[in-house]
């Protein structure tokens, strides 16, 4: 990995990430977590280095508030986070799983605030009330702008102001419903933190399919934590992607963070399998086709150097290597190194021989050829006629 000289480890900037897949993650239509796999999944996020899981939701039931005390005696090496919506009831709830930490969700934008029937003036009274009462059963205590990416502006810097004023300990700007942008989260994120020193996170939802995007901007305009899930699961079109960030944070040279990237594509595929959602080829990161390759021109420099059409190795997420697949665009390169591996030595001629047949063959099924569809046409052209 290529880290610029100039950036030492003293100078790098340390993130907080905290990952959702067991509370926002199963809130995804249809998911269901066991309270083995969500002891399975809190152990292998502890393990990967993600620094705080928001574990659940205490109020949902009596079996989620079981759940989450099991993982509370896991003692995981993370701050544990339970959720909560801003009222006594839940945060009661939230006290009895025995998480180091609460999260106190409050609405914000004129429509939420109008949906419940409260106006801001019940929002300060809330924070006034729960915020230091939390903070005698909590170590840390977090409170959220619920659609804050909706909400007036200065109505969102009055919240930030009065949740520090309160003694919460960070302030989470939530993309409830996916629409901000990287450039309109600069000028939120500077604006508020231009009236307040409180410690800032942001929560993105993916509607526009730029969560992972405004995750990063975010840190970028100066926010201390970020909250992600597991290959992005969640509401509607879901979060920002643990594994796509923390790739990203790799690559940035900038950020440094604790989590063991080459733990990601298991910790992905545990989730995939718990949630009933299939990881899609073209994923991001730890999908299949991330590091396939079929082109000519580019598995002829990746012959030569892995990096040349890949913008970091499979092992950094815990892949076995790149795919060369046989195809309608692949070269004659692609051809001798893929018969040299069932060792079979090929000249550069006999290899173009065989292209225009693998190519023919290619688009006539139209998909990729499998190895007894090579082996085929290479005993046919030039076992049969060598």
């Amino acid at each position: 990995m290529r880290i610029d000289s100039r950036t030492s480890s003293h100078s790098m900037i340390r993130p907080w990430i905290i990952d959702t897949t067991l509370r926002d993650g199963e809130q995804a239509p249809g998911v269901v977590f066991s309270n083995t796999e969500k002891i399975d999944i809190a152990s292998l996020l502890a393990d990967a280095g993600v620094n705080e899981l928001e574990v659940g939701y205490p109020a949902i039931s009596h079996d989620e508030r079981k759940s989450i005390q099991k993982i509370v005696t896991l003692n995981l090496p993370v701050r544990l986070t339970s959720w909560a919506r801003a009222k006594w009831q839940d945060i009661e709830d939230a006290c009895t799983c025995g998480t180091e930490a609460v999260h106190i969700s409050f609405p914000v934008s004129a429509m939420y605030l109008e949906l419940m029937g409260r106006d801001y003036v019940w929002v300060q009274q809330q924070l006034q009330e729960l915020v230091p009462r939390a903070k005698k059963y909590f170590s840390y205590v977090s409170v959220g702008a619920q659609d804050a990416t909706r909400a007036d502006a200065e109505l969102l810097e009055s919240f930030v102001l009065d949740a520090e004023a309160c003694g919460a300990d960070r302030v989470r700007v939530a993309d409830t419903v996916g629409i901000a942008t990287p450039t309109s989260l600069i000028g939120l994120i500077h604006r508020l933190k231009s009236v307040s020193h409180a410690a800032l996170e942001f929560h993105a939802h993916n509607d526009l399919g730029m969560a992972t995007a405004n995750a990063y901007t975010a840190l970028e305009a100066g926010c201390q934590a970020v909250s992600v899930s597991v290959t992005g699961l969640g509401e509607r079109a879901g979060n920002a992607a643990l594994e796509e960030l923390a790739i990203a944070l790799k690559l940035s040279g900038k950020y440094e963070t604790s989590i063991d990237t080459r733990k990601l594509s298991s910790l992905c595929t545990a989730v995939s399998k718990a949630s009933g959602r299939e990881i899609v080829d073209q994923k991001p990161v730890v999908g299949k086709s991330a590091f396939q390759h079929e082109s000519g021109i580019h598995c002829a420099a990746l012959l030569k150097h892995p990096l040349s059409y890949q913008p970091f190795l499979p092992d950094q997420v815990g892949r076995n290597g790149h795919e060369i697949v046989i195809g309608k665009h692949s070269g004659s390169a692609s051809l001798q190194h893929y018969f040299s591996g069932k060792g079979i030595t090929m000249t550069r001629g006999e290899a173009n021989h065989l292209l225009a047949l693998v190519r023919t063959t290619a688009t006539e099924k139209k998909r990729a050829l499998q190895p007894d569809e090579l082996e085929h046409i290479y005993n046919t052209l030039l076992v049969k006629h060598g």
